[in-house]
């Protein structure tokens, strides 16, 4: 994760999708007016104006580099900006302009550096996304599933083998962390040592992870991890694509987020409908009477949908939609004491 303290709320600078920036810079390219041009460009000229093919050259190479997102390169700035920034009303003919001002020796060499300076601002661009918070949150949950899922699987392994060559070997990742502390005398002990310490090694990193999430989540999603716990925010931003995404969702989609095979199975009318996914971890969830649990779950979703969408859009906590959560969850559980059907 860069840096010890992450951003607000896990955005990139920008908070348009890529998809639709790349699409604003293709129509900008094409029909750039000369008051967009910038600084002291002269007339009827194109988003190459005041550029030298040196800096469109810059441009592509920085993009390639790695860490080039954050270069101080003047003439690299000014073709990122041009490409990313730009709008215009009418086209004009730009390779001519091109070749007329000297920025190219022909059409073919202009659009070659069109080339350079699309592929350069457009993977500046992806690569400013990913090293957003939430995208790095994302990896972050993801890393730690797997070595829990690789460690789980290879202390089994590991208690497998280890059990052939010592005397009570324990299960789990405990039996494996007792294992990596015996000391081998031949070369099939040393291997079985070795996993189990690969496998205490993988737990420990799982351990680093959750730390981490729990650190960074707050920072990137105050409202949603507050609502949600670090973990379940987490999971909701990476099963989402990233807090943008999740911040857009409906909250029918963000209840049943996690259990996509069953709602599928729903449609292709093979089950019932599903009343939740992994919210289902949610505490207000679980600790409901399952007849109620829909409308918990109902309630739950419907919250962490705006508490992802007011740290999307503003980053500030809210009291509010807290405080209301928590009277939606007294309602449902009075009425289930009082023994209503569960039904609203």
């Amino acid at each position: 994760m860069p840096g010890d303290q992450p951003t607000r709320h896990g955005r990139a600078a920008s908070a348009q999708p890529v998809r639709e920036r790349l699409y604003d810079r293709t129509v900008y390219l094409r029909s750039m007016t000369d008051s967009d041009t910038g600084g002291d460009a002269p007339a009827d000229t194109g988003w190459f104006a005041g550029l030298a093919a040196a800096d469109v050259a810059t441009n592509a190479a920085a993009s390639d580099a790695d860490g080039a997102a954050g270069t101080d390169d003047t003439g690299t700035d000014a073709v990122h900006a041009r490409i990313a920034d730009g709008t215009a009303d009418d086209p004009r003919p730009w390779p001519r302009l091109a070749v007329e001002s000297g920025f190219a020796a022909d059409e073919a060499t202009y659009y070659d550096r069109l080339h350079e300076a699309t592929v350069g601002a457009t993977r500046a661009s992806v690569r400013e996304r990913e090293r957003a918070d939430d995208r790095q949150l994302i990896h972050a949950v993801r890393a730690r599933d797997d070595c829990e899922r690789v460690a789980n699987e290879l202390a089994e392994r590991a208690a497998e083998w280890s059990g052939s060559l010592f005397d009570d070997v324990g299960v789990g990742i405990d039996g494996a962390r007792a294992v990596a502390e015996r000391q081998p005398s031949g070369e099939s002990e040393r291997r079985a040592v070795s996993l189990a310490t690969r496998v205490a090694d993988l737990a420990d990193e799982r351990d680093a992870l959750t730390a981490t999430i729990e650190r960074v989540a707050p920072a990137v999603a105050p409202n949603l991890t507050e609502m949600a716990g670090p973990e379940l925010a987490a999971r909701l931003i990476a099963l989402a694509g990233g807090l943008e995404s999740l911040a857009k969702k409906p909250s029918g989609t963000v209840q049943v987020l996690g259990a996509e095979d069953a709602l599928f199975a729903h449609l292709s009318g093979r089950a019932p409908s599903p009343k939740h996914g992994i919210i289902y971890t949610h505490e207000f969830v679980r600790g409901t009477p399952p007849a109620d649990r829909g409308s918990a779950a109902r309630a739950l979703a419907g919250k962490l949908t705006l508490a992802a969408r007011v740290d999307h859009y503003s980053g500030e906590r809210r009291e509010s939609i807290h405080a209301d959560l928590r009277d939606r969850m007294e309602t449902i559980r009075a009425r289930s004491a009082a023994g209503g059907d569960g039904n609203e």
